[in-house]
């Protein structure tokens, strides 16, 4: 099997039509929240590690302790043959499964970074069941979804100190 298979645009079109629809997605890098999702829901706040002008080994550490847990927290909500989408906002778009390889690019990050530094970053169950959202000028994650929410308290990562917002 392989993994982050390229969406059609087909497929890409119509998964970006329903998350406009369903979470009343505006793309904006000064009004925000810029999507609603739905409950329960935590918005955390990671602009400490946005503008991060400390030790670059621990900024390190903490990167690397986002994806572990982000991806223990997929694993743990998915079958080992099931699929989610990783999204990147007018970019390409991929089916993903967390149990197989995540290939990184030449910045050492997966094919779609799950930390949001210059786009959003979506990572959604195909029936958008739960979702982790990545906004890169409000600086925020948002995870949603009952399942996901219990699976990030299992194995909370660094980076989600700070709750900005909770529903």
């Amino acid at each position: 099997m392989s993994n982050w298979i390229e969406l059609t645009q087909s497929d890409k079109k119509t998964v970006w039509k329903k998350v406009f629809k369903e979470f009343q997605f505006k793309p904006s890098i000064s009004k925000f929240p810029s999507f609603i999702v739905p409950s329960p829901f935590i918005t955390y706040d990671i602009s400490p590690y946005g503008n991060w002008s400390g030790n670059i080994e621990e900024y390190e550490e903490i990167y690397n302790d986002l994806e572990d847990k982000s991806l223990f927290a997929f694993q743990e909500i998915t079958n080992d043959n099931e699929y989610f989408y990783a999204l990147d906002w007018q970019h390409l778009c991929y089916w993903v499964n967390p149990f197989l390889e995540f290939p990184r690019d030449e910045f050492n990050e997966w094919i779609i970074p799950i930390f949001p530094d210059g786009d959003y970053y979506f990572f959604l169950q195909k029936e958008f069941n739960w979702g982790f959202l990545g906004h890169p000028w409000e600086k925020t994650i948002t995870v949603f979804g009952k399942e996901l929410i219990q699976a990030f308290k299992k194995n909370k990562p660094r980076m989600f100190n700070t709750i900005l917002r909770i529903g």
